[in-house]
């Protein structure tokens, strides 16, 4: 079966990972976040180190089988370091938990004067977890 890359103009993005998403997950990893990839995980490939098209804009793939992946990186340390983890809204409010970010800190980053209008923005919570790392 011949994949189906996403349409960008036509296709709309299922979940957002902008540009911005993908920088601030790029400085997540940079300071030490700790990814086991699993099914379930969307990861940006920079580089483009995967040559089947993605099903998504920007070079965002979707774990729906961890096999396929270790095909093409042979082993999880390989995928760790090729491949950029972004953590979905859920994802990121148990990191948010786990490094004891408050829900007041997350409402207010949410309701600040910088905050997008967007439902929810995971951005947010990338930068509360960046600036705790």
């Amino acid at each position: 079966m011949k994949p189906t890359p996403f349409v960008e103009g036509t296709d709309l993005e299922p979940i957002p990972f902008s540009p911005k998403h993908c920088a601030l997950a790029k400085e997540l990893k940079e300071k030490g976040l700790d990814w086991h990839p699993h099914v379930g995980c969307f990861a940006w490939d920079e580089k483009g180190h995967i040559d089947v098209p993605s099903p998504f804009p920007n070079r965002i793939y979707f774990i729906l089988n961890l096999g396929h992946f270790l095909r093409i990186f042979e082993t999880i340390e390989n995928m760790k370091a090729k491949l950029i983890w972004l953590p979905t809204w859920h994802q990121a409010k148990t990191i948010c938990k786990n490094l004891k970010i408050s829900q007041t800190e997350i409402n207010d980053a949410l309701c600040g004067e910088e905050a997008e209008w967007t439902w929810p923005d995971a951005a947010i919570l990338y930068e509360l977890i960046s600036n705790r790392l």
